[in-house]
């Protein structure tokens, strides 16, 4: 779950990385009270899930309150990379001396952390990566031994950050460690992270990525969910404790493993190639027990997506054998009745097929297709997206 910058920073002010202090509002008028708490002149940030909001305007110094409210009702509302802005963030301005760059993230490819570090901050740091990549060090983070000072003190120093504020910065980056494992994040970033006229560092910005396997550790995260931001077909998934991510495509997929999911949406984007450019309208794992429960609560959730014109199921019988998948598709359909309105093209491969396969022909539902072949059930179901349209 990516959080807002303002979530982000409370979430560093409870592990005592320093921020300025601030608050969030969601009317133009509320600005004015928030401003008038800071005292002196404020900036009021667009509070959106993207990079960017400073050119695309959603970034503003105000000079006293009444400009507050102006800047918060130029921003409120204000549409940045496909994100309405619903909230600013009201907050002190800051005095900058230099601007550094500084995040703790999960390397998936090589299995640990990683400390990426730079002392040219307040950039995009992927054009920075790419331009001058001498410029950005990366650090890599034993997980057992994890980052004390002196270890902070070797990142900042291969980071180039100046002598006068290592010290000061290595102190902010173990806290910054500390905010990463304490609160199971995969993405803690910084940028820019600011060194002040007196010398201080502050997290003048702030990004933070948890780790939904770790729910269960943290319950208090919940509370950081945006409901209102939340895709509602994410949320019905979620509630059905089903893997689901909403694509932009016309053909709704449901496979069992990620593995498999994953190249049922590259066969579909490929034969959708041949039928007007259909795509894959969502990512969604059934797992391993595909019940008549579980494809059902699937296909209720991909047929409530008006995108959606076709549906194929791609099963590999293991665990769960063909013959119960094919159990669940029929039960399913009958579960769903009327609210099951579009095609389905179903293949089925692996321990049991055979006798699945048989269960559907037999079934012969008016909405089911039964293709042999991936490739074929893919170009079956592009072409029935296509008709769809």
């Amino acid at each position: 779950m990516d959080l807002y910058e303002y979530q982000a920073k409370e979430i560093f002010a409870a592990h005592g990385v320093p921020v300025l202090p601030g608050s969030v509002v969601g009317e133009a008028e509320q600005a004015r009270r928030a401003a008038e708490d800071i005292g002196g002149q404020v900036v009021v940030k667009a509070q959106v899930k993207t990079g960017g909001r400073g050119k695309a305007g959603g970034v503003k110094l105000a000079a006293d309150p009444a400009e507050a409210v102006e800047k918060a009702r130029a921003i409120l509302g204000l549409d940045i990379k496909g994100h309405v802005t619903r909230r600013v963030l009201v907050t002190e301005a800051s005095e900058i001396a230099e601007e550094y760059y500084f995040s703790f993230l999960l390397d998936r490819s090589n299995r640990t952390f990683l400390a990426m570090a730079s002392a040219e901050g307040g950039v995009e740091i992927e054009q920075l990566a790419v331009e001058r990549p001498e410029a950005l060090a990366r650090v890599p983070v034993n997980p057992l031994t994890g980052v004390d000072l002196d270890t902070a003190r070797e990142i900042v120093a291969k980071a180039n950050f100046p002598e006068a504020v290592r010290e000061k910065a290595a102190e902010v980056v173990v806290k910054l460690w500390e905010t990463f494992l304490a609160e199971d994040a995969t993405l803690v970033e910084v940028n820019p992270l600011v060194r002040d006229p007196q010398d201080e560092i502050v997290a003048l910005d702030g990004k933070v990525t948890l780790d939904g396997n770790a729910d269960f550790r943290h319950p208090q995260h919940a509370d950081l969910v945006d409901a209102e931001a939340e895709d509602p077909l994410e949320a019905k998934a979620k509630a059905k404790d089903l893997n689901y991510v909403k694509l932009d495509g016309e053909v709704g997929i449901i496979g069992n493993g990620a593995g498999l999911v994953m190249s049922t949406l590259d066969v579909v984007a490929y034969a959708g190639e041949r039928h007007g450019g259909v795509k894959p309208a969502n990512f969604l794992d059934i797992g391993g027990g595909a019940s008549a429960e579980v494809m059902a609560a699937g296909l209720d959730v991909i047929l409530g997506d008006p995108d959606v014109r076709s549906v194929f199921v791609n099963v590999f019988g293991g665990i769960t054998a063909c013959d119960a998948v094919a159990n669940g598709i029929v039960e399913a359909l009958r579960i769903l009745g009327d609210d099951a309105a579009k095609p389905l093209v179903v293949r089925l491969d692996g321990n049991n097929v055979e006798e699945g396969r048989r269960i559907l022909a037999e079934a012969a539902h008016p909405l089911v297709t039964l293709v042999d072949t991936m490739d074929s059930a893919a170009d079956k179901a592009a072409e029935l997206a296509s008709a769809g349209a």
